[in-house]
């Protein structure tokens, strides 16, 4: 099996014995080898030789990353981890199912090959470095640029790679010209030439193709190239060629495209290297050879033949490149062994080595660099899909060529304003779920564009609002709220109250208020946009029926449901005769029934809900995200109606199909997974909640941080989910955890603070912590006594569980005490007859019995036993465990009573 493409050999390959021979005694020692050289000196195509081999000798699996970009290496492991089925991952272009492939080559005893090509960030691949093969049948084989002693860190093996021996030079040649039928090409000045190449495989590559395209002679060639070489010193200076190798490759690099320019599609040669110079060595779409902007570029900067003036014709218009010319263009250097282009490289399908592409970038004429820019740019967001799910590999290309360009380019995608394939790349990130690297993309457009357009240009204020949406996502809300604000103001100030971006600005400010709780902020913003809408542009405009129902999203959310439902109900109905069965009719649809909902009207939510899924299945597809979404919906309700038979199958669709089309990380795939968690637990299937609740706390984690509010929530849950399993240690562990987070980040007396504390105190009286749990039981039962009152419910529990805590640890003085004041209140407040008046009567009794106080014991315990057969029903469990302590203490015999203790503290 085989997982990225593997390039193909070169024509000609070398095996350089002596060079393979170093790599694979560093394998018997070492898990990793690291291919350390110049560039054009055969590193990768010495990887590829291997991983061939590698797949002809049955290894189990091969893979191959392009390792420039940590982003792409984290792609190749994920489509990697969908391969093999490892554990845990089944989605695309996400850490979790990276991770999880490390995870699998860690375990598998299977053999297998990884190669990271053109490592360049040694810090930024570290925690993504492959682990060690416990049964050693696995390699990792790299290769990398870069010579510092990062490298040689972790076990790896570093093998220098050099350029050919004279003999291995030779040989190369000799092969391409008899593998073409050219023998004669190779005369008496060959040793001559290869020296002047400085025996380095790329420049070599370059020569032979000239030579054979042009059936030149070594001998007819030498002059040639020693010829510009003498012309280099302006193009690239010896003290700008840092690694030493560059102007061989350059010097051959420009015969070839010399030549390249006369032959047909003539004139395209040099104009398309250029184009290809700017993008992503490891691989571009062919598709972009077709788009307008670069056929385009090419009509105007085509290189024909100057006409002898006695023969000229009239001036005329130069004849339009088509894309099949284009396409010729490409296949043309690739004759030339300019590039590369195959046809399975897929989404990579045309690359171009380093050193190729830095020559062609510095021979290109200054003033033509801002059309070569523009035209990749357009190009390249020609090519994005309209949604990012529908080709995840396709978007990771393009955000990988998108980012090289932008290096490249510099601030020329910033004239005259910012291009929007830079922004696309940005709104790719956040929906693909990659929201660290979309935080990162934004700050920096953001602070570019302040920079070169001013903090009150309009493309200026977009990434703003992009930034913002990027901390709203990460949980820094105080942040996303103070840009989001700034924005309105600048919007306000330069464009005017009803100005649409204005109204974008508000609406944006307006979500950020609501997500931090901030209602009446929110909605006050939401109403001024609706009545902004409406005057701008009408009623029945489809912007103004999402405001309205964004504004009852937003009175739902305050809990203000009647006012929410009389707007949505007018948003449904006006959709439905406005448009039909359209998007927005059916959004509409779902949020009036959640409305129906948060009413308690699950009839008529249910079946609206079911309406809608079948109307997003008929016009969207089984697949499309807002089907996911309606299908999830419906589920939630089906829980909410106690159908749970019909919840949980259609939560772990919605959850596999996430998984498979957004990726591990999207915000629908994590929601799906806690709510399939909440779902299996409502069922008691706690074997199948606990993995998914740890993995949506884990997620969490990783891409939210650690005191994100959907973190500590989900630390919460997991933590009461461990109580009902049992798994006290566990529960214990995180509730410490819990109460930490909540007192630094809430302060000590929050009741979610308070709550934390009650809750690990009881759990530590429920597996004997005794000493630790009185000295947290008395804390929180002063701090709700006097914060809650001394007759609220928690404060009568923590008295309860306090009482208990002293029975174990034998302070049955105390205990008495205070558990006679918990009944008497109990039966004041709650009446004679409630379960927890019972409860605290039955402790009392347990309490007099261990003082040897057995007459008020067993007349207490007469009581309880007779209310639990009156009210519970002779074979209730706790009737009959009152109606057992009972007979023992009439026996005079000692109770099991702390398994009445545990089972109340299990239940607190």
């Amino acid at each position: 099996m085989r997982v990225g493409t593997v390039p193909q050999l070169a024509s000609a390959f070398q095996p350089r014995p002596g060079l393979r021979e170093q790599i694979d005694q560093a394998h018997t020692g070492h898990t990793t080898v690291v291919l350390a050289g110049g560039g054009g000196v055969g590193k990768s195509q010495m990887t590829v030789a291997c991983a061939h081999q590698a797949l002809a000798a049955g290894t189990e699996l091969v893979v191959w990353v392009n390792a420039a970009e940590t982003e792409q290496v984290i792609t190749g492991y994920a489509r990697a981890a969908h391969r093999v089925q490892a554990p845990g991952a089944v989605g695309q272009d996400a850490e979790t199912d990276a991770q999880a492939f490390l995870d699998w080559l860690a375990a598998t005893c299977r053999s297998w090959l990884l190669v990271l090509d053109d490592l360049t960030d040694l810090d930024s691949i570290a925690p993504w470095w492959p682990p060690p093969s416990p049964a050693r049948g696995g390699r990792v084989l790299a290769t990398t640029r870069r010579r510092d002693a990062l490298l040689s860190g972790g076990g790896r093996a570093i093998v220098e790679v050099d350029a050919y021996t004279p003999d291995e030079a030779i040989t190369y040649l000799s092969q391409r010209f008899i593998g073409a039928d050219m023998a004669h090409l190779l005369d008496e000045q060959a040793q001559d030439l290869v020296r002047e190449l400085g025996y380095l495989p790329l420049a070599l590559a370059h020569a032979a193709a000239y030579m054979i395209n042009e059936a030149v002679s070594c001998a007819r060639y030498l002059p040639l190239l020693t010829d510009r070489q003498v012309h280099l010193e302006r193009l690239l200076p010896r003290q700008a060629d840092s690694e030493g190798y560059g102007r061989h490759i350059v010097a051959a690099l420009l015969l070839a495209l010399d030549a390249a320019q006369r032959v047909d599609p003539v004139g395209l040669a040099a104009p398309a290297l250029r184009l290809a110079a700017h993008l992503d060595p490891a691989g571009h779409p062919d598709e972009l050879w077709a788009d307008a902007a670069v056929t385009g570029y090419l009509t105007a900067h085509r290189a024909l033949p100057t006409t002898p003036p006695a023969t000229a014709p009239a001036a005329a218009e130069p004849t339009e490149v088509t894309a099949e010319q284009a396409q010729a263009a490409v296949q043309l250097l690739h004759r030339y062994g300019l590039i590369t282009c195959e046809a399975r490289g897929g989404s990579r399908a045309v690359r171009l080595h380093a050193l190729t592409a830095r020559a062609a970038r510095e021979g290109t004429p200054a003033p033509e660099i801002p059309a070569v820019v523009q035209a990749v740019a357009d190009g390249l967001a020609s090519l994005w899909p309209e949604a990012d799910h529908t080709n995840p590999d396709l978007c990771a290309v393009l955000r990988a060529n998108t980012d090289t360009l932008a290096a490249h380019a510099g601030d020329l995608l910033w004239q005259p304003d910012g291009h929007w394939v830079l922004y696309r790349a940005g709104l790719s990130l956040v929906n693909t779920g990659l929201y660290a690297a979309a935080l990162t993309h934004w700050h920096r457009l953001a602070t570019d564009s302040e920079r070169l357009l001013g903090d009150e240009h309009p493309d200026t204020l977009t990434a703003a609002a992009n930034l913002a949406l990027c901390y709203s996502v990460a949980g820094r809300a105080t942040e996303a709220i103070s840009l989001r604000e700034r924005v309105l103001a600048d919007s306000e100030r330069l464009l005017g109250d009803e100005h649409p971006d204005t109204l974008t600005a508000r609406h944006g400010l307006a979500h950020s208020y609501m997500v931090a709780g901030r209602f009446t902020e929110a909605i006050t913003l939401l109403e001024q946009v609706l009545a902004g809408r409406e005057r701008l542009l009408g009623d029945e405009h489809p912007r103004t029926l999402s405001a309205r129902a964004h504004l009852a999203h937003c009175y739902a959310a305050a809990e203000r449901a009647t006012e929410a439902i009389t707007l949505l109900e007018r948003v449904a109905a006006d959709s439905e005769r406005l448009l039909g069965e359209h998007p927005l009719t059916l959004a509409a649809g779902e949020s009036l029934a959640l409305s129906y909902s948060l009413a308690g009207r699950l009839t008529e939510t249910i079946t609206l809900l079911e309406r809608v899924l079948a109307g997003r299945e008929r016009l969207l597809g089984d697949e499309h995200p807002e089907t996911l979404t309606a299908r999830h919906s419906l589920a939630h309700s089906y829980s909410l109606a106690g159908r749970h038979t019909e919840e949980i199958p259609l939560l772990e669709r919605v959850l596999a199909d996430s998984e498979r089309l957004l990726g591990d990380e999207h915000p629908l795939t994590l929601t799906a997974r806690h709510s399939l968690a909440h779902s299996y637990s409502l069922a008691g299937r706690h074997t199948e909640e606990i993995p998914l609740l740890e993995r949506v706390l884990a997620d969490s984690e990783r891409l939210l941080g650690d005191e994100h509010p959907d973190t500590l929530t989900a630390r919460k849950i997991l933590t009461h989910s461990y109580s009902l399993a049992g798994r006290h240690t566990e529960e214990i562990s995180l509730l410490e955890r819990v109460l930490a987070d909540s007192e630094r980040l809430l302060g000590d007396e929050h009741p979610d603070t308070l709550t934390a504390r009650k809750i690990l105190a009881l759990s530590y009286g429920a597996v004997e912590r005794t000493p630790e749990a009185i000295p947290l039981l008395e804390r929180v039962a002063a701090d709700y006594e006097r914060l809650l009152g001394d007759e609220h419910p928690d404060t009568l529990i923590v008295w309860e569980g306090l009482a208990l805590s002293y029975s174990l640890a034998g302070r049955l003085t105390e205990a008495i005490t205070l558990q006679e004041r918990v009944a008497a209140d109990y039966e004041r407040l709650l009446g004679d007859e409630h379960p927890d008046t019972l409860t605290a009567r039955a402790n009392l009794a347990f309490s007099y019995s261990l003082a040897g106080r057995l007459t008020e014991a067993i007349t207490l315990q007469e009581r309880v036993a007779a209310d639990y057969e009156r009210l519970l029903g002779d074979e209730h469990p706790d009737t009959m465990m009152a109606v057992d302590t009972l007979h023992e203490w009439r026996r005079a015999q000692k109770p099991r009573w702390w398994l009445f203790i545990k089972t109340w503290f299990g239940r607190r």
